[in-house]
């Protein structure tokens, strides 16, 4: 058959991603046979007349629409991109009649809601390989679905997550938009943080691809396709039982070195014998994800290090050589006026780093932070959270909350509030040749090559 699937993504904030999810179901779709084509509609220029034209050129038999976010989660500086797949899914059925099938990170965390939004006749909730290749099988036959939702349900794991079928066209916008090319090494995530949807949506146990897998698909993406800087996409890279290690020293034995970035939690085993390790396979930028800026908020928000470990974490890598963000959310259970200040007093005191500060926390469904803020009465159950919702605590005074941290933050490099102030200059830089994450550039004394 013949399969159109369609990456909808809008945002370029901080930098434009590769529709990773997208590719990966085409493998998958073409291991089972099918003739696949891929559409980005950012790559298009966010054209609905491209959409219509490669519905026209390619007349598929069947329609998959990947949504990858339904906002931006920054209550200072709201986005919402539902309407752009409403558009999208508008313009495929006015030209069409092949199924319209939703996918996706964005879809899953409320398929109920983003299909009626939406209007596409069916969606897969999780992990779409298996799950997309089944729905087709029965398509083929003239069978379909008596729910229009459907649930996935295996967990892929070890060569069962194949590698992502990279499409050269949509790869080649990307890299001139950041050269970052991302590789997912593992799925699930074992961590309690009460906002989170990764474990919702890809369970709580870790499950590795394969390490030979994941070295075939860096050395295509840096050779085929001229990748200079490689994203691991996994919710946390350094995982406990040191998988992260295993990819890490195959990609030393294979004498693979290209600079690469990964989100990182605060770990004590990331000492200077790990990460010197890391640095010598091209590691160039690690992403902490603290969250929280002081004990009290730390707990509040399900993490098990302190901000002492945080410290210690950005110590290590910047000691090796290697730049550091942080990211924390103001506002969130157990904050007061005295942890908000002692939060900016922490996150001044870190050394060479970057730190990206955001107000309140984007509430999402099926997280111990909704249940929290049902009790609380800070939603019912009746709202619907496609209109996003923040978590402030009761504690807490937002318009005090939005005034003491642009004071505090205002005159600081370093530390970007609201967190999106970046965005236009790094997509300028891209623009001009510069690669990677360029935070790091506004640490004093930096700097970054040019393609």
């Amino acid at each position: 058959m013949k399969i159109l699937l369609i990456a909808s993504n809008i945002s370029c904030s901080p930098y434009p991603v590769y529709p990773l999810g997208l590719s990966v179901v085409a493998a998958a779709l073409k291991a089972a046979g099918h003739e696949i084509r891929q559409f980005d509609f950012l790559a298009s220029e966010k054209s609905l007349a491209a959409v219509r034209r490669s519905v026209e050129e390619f007349a598929p038999e069947a329609i998959g629409v990947s949504i990858r976010n339904i906002d931006n989660v920054n209550l200072l500086n709201e986005q919402r991109y539902l309407e752009a797949v409403k558009e999208i899914v508008g313009v495929v059925k006015s030209t069409s009649r092949a199924p319209v099938i939703l996918g996706g990170t964005g879809f899953s965390i409320m398929p109920l809601e983003v299909l009626q939004k939406t209007g596409a006749d069916y969606g897969i909730v999780g992990e779409g390989e298996a799950s997309m290749v089944e729905f087709l099988k029965h398509l083929k036959r003239g069978s379909f679905p008596s729910e229009r939702i459907i649930h996935s349900g295996h967990k892929l794991t070890g060569s069962e997550i194949s590698s992502a079928a990279y499409d050269p066209r949509i790869m080649q916008f990307y890299l001139q938009s950041g050269s970052m090319a991302p590789v997912q090494t593992k799925r699930g995530c074992r961590h309690r943080c009460i906002y989170c949807s990764y474990p919702v949506l890809e369970g709580h146990h870790i499950r590795p691809r394969d390490t030979h897998d994941i070295q075939r698909d860096i050395y295509h993406l840096v050779h085929e396709y001229k990748a200079r800087y490689i994203f691991f996409t996994d919710s946390v890279f350094n995982d406990d039982d040191g998988y992260y290690l295993e990819v890490v020293e195959e990609m030393k034995t294979r004498g693979i070195n290209v600079s690469w970035t990964a989100f990182f939690k605060p770990d004590l085993n990331l000492n200077d014998e790990v990460v010197a390790l890391m640095r010598d396979t091209g590691l160039k930028a690690a992403e902490i994800g603290a969250d929280a800026s002081s004990d009290t908020t730390l707990r509040g928000i399900g993490k098990n290090f302190t901000f002492k470990e945080v410290a210690a974490c950005n110590e290590t890598f910047i000691r090796n050589g290697v730049a550091t963000a942080h990211y924390y959310m103001f506002g969130g259970p157990g904050e007061t006026e005295a942890t908000v200040c002692e939060g900016i007093e922490n996150i001044k005191s870190l050394r060479r780093t970057v730190s990206f500060i955001f107000m309140g926390i984007r509430i999402q469904p099926d997280t111990p932070l909704y249940d929290l803020a049902l009790r609380e009465r800070v939603i019912t159950k009746e709202a619907s959270l496609l209109e996003p919702v923040y978590y402030i605590s009761p504690g807490i005074d937002k318009a005090w909350l939005e005034a003491t941290l642009t004071e505090a933050f205002k005159n600081l490099r370093h530390c970007i509030f609201p967190p999106d102030k970046l965005d236009t200059s790094i997509q300028f830089l891209h623009k001009r040749g510069y690669a990677g994450s360029l935070w790091e550039m506004l640490l004093a004394g930096h700097k970054r090559e040019r393609r």
